[in-house]
């Protein structure tokens, strides 16, 4: 059996790359094509933190299971779920929003009010 003898535009190492051609065929680089290029858009200011908070622990109403509650955070209802997100991440439990609330597992009030803090909020309220 004879061996076939390798293309002509294949790389004459030991490896073959077979990503080596499509750099010669699409133009390479970041965005748009240098004719119509513009300067990227600028990045969106992240919108001002809320003034206050209140965060308080509740049990009424949920099987005797404490439960802390952040209200007047006034933020829309996408940053209100991103709060959400960031804080169960952060803190390492369960929760969900509802309605104007943020509601997390347990009684995290002092933990809660040190991330608040963190992110410019000028004042938390312990209820």
């Amino acid at each position: 059996m004879k061996k076939k003898p390798p293309p002509q535009d294949a790389p004459s190492g030991p490896f073959n790359d077979a990503f080596a051609k499509l750099g010669a065929r699409l133009p390479l680089g970041h965005g748009a094509s240098a004719a119509g290029a513009t300067s990227p858009p600028a990045p969106k200011a992240a919108p001002a933190p809320p003034a206050r908070a209140v965060v308080r622990l509740e049990r009424k109403g949920r099987g005797g299971k404490e439960a802390t509650v952040i209200e007047k955070l006034a933020l829309p209802p996408a940053a209100l779920a991103g709060w959400g997100d960031q804080l169960k991440r952060s803190l390492g439990c369960g929760g969900a929003v509802e309605g104007d609330a943020i509601v997390l597992q347990g009684d995290q009030r002092e933990r809660v009010r040190g991330w608040l803090e963190a992110q410019g909020v000028r004042k938390v309220t312990l209820g």
